[in-house]
């Protein structure tokens, strides 16, 4: 509880916990541990920051309240993070105070809380609402919100509910009325809800387990036959799968029980809840234990040949397989690109994805955040099925995708490359289960739909694949159901992306007004471009270019002036003689973390690559420079756009 006696419950205090915080669309993020220290693992919240929190719920509970009659009833789980606990009791109480119908699950993983929330009995106003930091460092923490539909709220609704805070917290004594609030709560209410909350865990765990079925399988008629042609394929070419919990919500999920009950091995590291024990951010160096956990346990049982690591949250998890003569990392676009040859397989296997008597597609589509590498192109054009970009930010490519749907396309798959992990529909956030099934279902899966036809998921992936030759040689020799781990990576398009994790594609800049950054670098880039032309059309075979942004779920192309982009992704596209895009260098300023986020995505050269992401940091900075901003490292980006 808050104590209304402790000094460090100031206005001043407030004010600048506020100006350090980020809130977006992907939820509202900050520092949250007393010390101050982001890196630092101390469970006592910082008093301030409690006032936010429930400040959050007085704003999200009005919220609710304009979508229907009756008490809210209202899901609040958390992840890990050591200050969850007391963040979570603050917020109980609150929602209890504002007279919510209240439902704690505890510590729980985003996709489980998100299922419970869909299948949670009921028409009236409801939601969930998360506390947690996604893969930001041990000391954060953060909110996120969402209905029953189980997705989190649209960049409307997310600015309205942030407009609302900011009325809140600008109203006389903020302070006072939350602590007035908290003193209204029955500890009656309380003690009941932590009472019932082993119920509501059991429940989210039953609705989480229902729910990857589907993802897996689908529903309807052809569920029974894809879980049907995955045990066979299980059983003849048995499979283990590693776990790097790393201390997240996913030790307190349905993981171990899930790949068990479908005949898959098991092995997990890091298994206790809140036992973090290197960076959160499923990628890079910290994937290393994966790494080394699934090598010693391939040299003892060799059908272990995947691992996964997921974030604190558990929403997503980046993969680490067997390879030849050991393991090794996937990059996120690597992960990203074997889920949609996955997903887009499937649907041609369960005759979902059909084909017109010229070969197209029935309009089927993936949706994608801008610096998604152009490898996911090459994939949906071997399927005939179209690409569509939003802004970087889960939710957005999620609202694309339900408008795509809106408007007829059929939607299985969509996702941020740039990040790693996918999300399969009808989920509306990425899963590491269903990342690591999309490769399980390749794998597993060597036989047709209906028996009699030969070709497995692969073998699909592999024909279409053929026919437009975007490799530079077949790597994938040998007839139906004949392969392994290294076919399958083999024949992804030949693209070299810069990692989200890598240092170079993260700057400092100066420059807050990133309209004003675009509107100096696009004047940079123009001189620089005819300073280069021949030498990138005699190396390279880049002929033009051309400008785009995503702006929320929307792409604009065609840019004449780069400010259009406003605070959205502005990517420069490459295209060769023969007017083939064959690679981009794109940027835009976190919206979770005070970065500039920049990369490039080259096909079939790791050289282009780097030397794109040289010009473009080199570019940025001279942009930055121009603007003449004399205070270096601001935090940026602190308000959603």
């Amino acid at each position: 509880m808050l104590n209304p006696q402790d000094p460090r419950l100031t206005e001043e205090n407030l004010k600048k916990t506020l100006e350090t915080m980020i809130f977006s669309l992907s939820g509202w993020r900050g520092i949250f541990c007393a010390s101050g220290n982001g890196e630092d693992p101390e469970t006592e919240l910082f008093p301030p920051c409690g006032i936010i929190l429930c400040a959050g719920a007085a704003v999200f509970t009005d919220f609710l309240k304009t979508q229907g009659s009756g008490s809210p009833l209202l899901i609040l789980g958390r992840d890990t993070r050591p200050t969850g606990k007391e963040a979570a009791d603050l917020m109980l109480r609150a929602f209890l105070a504002l007279g919510c119908t209240l439902r704690l699950a505890g510590i729980v993983a985003a996709p489980e809380i998100m299922a419970y929330a869909r299948a949670a009995p009921g028409s009236g106003p409801g939601g969930f609402c998360y506390i947690s930091a996604s893969h930001n460092p041990i000391g954060h923490n953060g909110l996120k919100f969402g209905g029953r539909d189980g997705g989190v709220l649209d960049e409307a609704a997310a600015d309205r509910l942030i407009a609302a805070l900011g009325d809140f917290l600008r109203e006389k004594d903020p302070i006072r009325r939350v602590l007035d609030l908290l003193g209204r709560v029955e500890e009656d209410r309380v003690r009941r809800v932590y009472e019932e909350a082993g119920a509501v865990k059991r429940k989210a765990l039953e609705a989480y387990r229902l729910f990857s079925g589907e993802l897996i399988a689908g529903s309807g008629p052809a569920a029974e036959g894809v879980m049907e042609a995955l045990a066979e394929g299980l059983a003849a070419r048995p499979l283990g799968v590693a776990a790097d919990f790393n201390g997240s919500a996913r030790t307190l999920s349905i993981d171990r029980e899930f790949f068990e009950s479908l005949g898959i091995g098991f092995c997990s590291i890091n298994s206790g809840p809140g036992e973090i024990v290197h960076e959160i951010v499923p990628e890079g160096p910290s994937l290393e234990q994966c790494r080394r956990f699934l090598e010693d346990l391939h040299s003892r049982d060799r059908s272990f040949i995947l691992g996964y690591m997921p974030d604190c949250d558990g929403d997503r998890g980046n993969l680490v397989v067997w390879e030849g003569r050991g393991a090794r990392n996937l990059e996120a676009q690597e992960v990203f690109a074997l889920s949609c040859a996955a997903e887009l397989a499937y649907l041609v296997w369960t005759g979902e994805l059909r084909y017109n008597e010229d070969g197209g597609a029935v309009k089927a589509a993936v949706a994608v955040n801008g610096p998604t590498s152009m490898r996911i192109d090459r994939i949906a054009e071997a399927f005939g099925v179209r690409v569509f970009r939003a802004e970087v930010g889960e939710a957005n490519v999620v609202s694309l995708a339900r408008r795509l749907r809106s408007q007829g396309y059929l939607v299985r798959i969509l996702g941020e490359g740039s990040n790693g992990g996918n999300i399969t529909h009808p989920s509306a956030v990425r899963d590491p289960l269903a990342t690591v099934f999309s490769l399980v279902k390749l794998l597993s899966i060597r036989r047709g739909f209906n028996r009699k036809d030969p070709l497995g998921l692969f073998d699909i992936w592999r024909e279409r694949s053929a026919k437009i030759r975007f490799g530079p040689k077949d790597k994938t020799a040998g007839g139906p159901g004949d392969f392994g781990i290294s076919d399958i990576l083999g024949a992804l398009p030949v693209f070299a992306t810069t990692p989200a994790s890598a240092p170079e594609a993260k700057l400092r800049i100066s420059t807050e007004d990133h309209v004003l950054l675009k509107e100096k670098y696009q004047g940079i880039f123009l001189r620089e471009w005819e300073r280069k032309r021949k030498e990138l059309l005699d190396r390279w075979d880049i002929a033009a270019w051309e400008g785009r942004a995503c702006i929320g779920a929307e792409e604009l192309r065609n840019l004449s002036l780069f400010s259009q982009a406003k605070t959205g992704g502005l990517k420069i596209v490459f295209k060769n003689r023969g007017n083939r895009e064959i690679a981009f260098i794109w940027m835009r300023g976190s919206k979770t973390e005070p970065v500039f986020r920049i990369t490039a995505d080259a096909e079939g050269s790791p050289e282009l690559e780097r030397e794109l992401i040289r010009w473009q940091r080199d570019m940025v900075h001279k942009a930055d420079a121009k603007i003449g901003v004399a205070k270096i490292g601001v935090p940026i980006n602190r308000r959603a756009d």
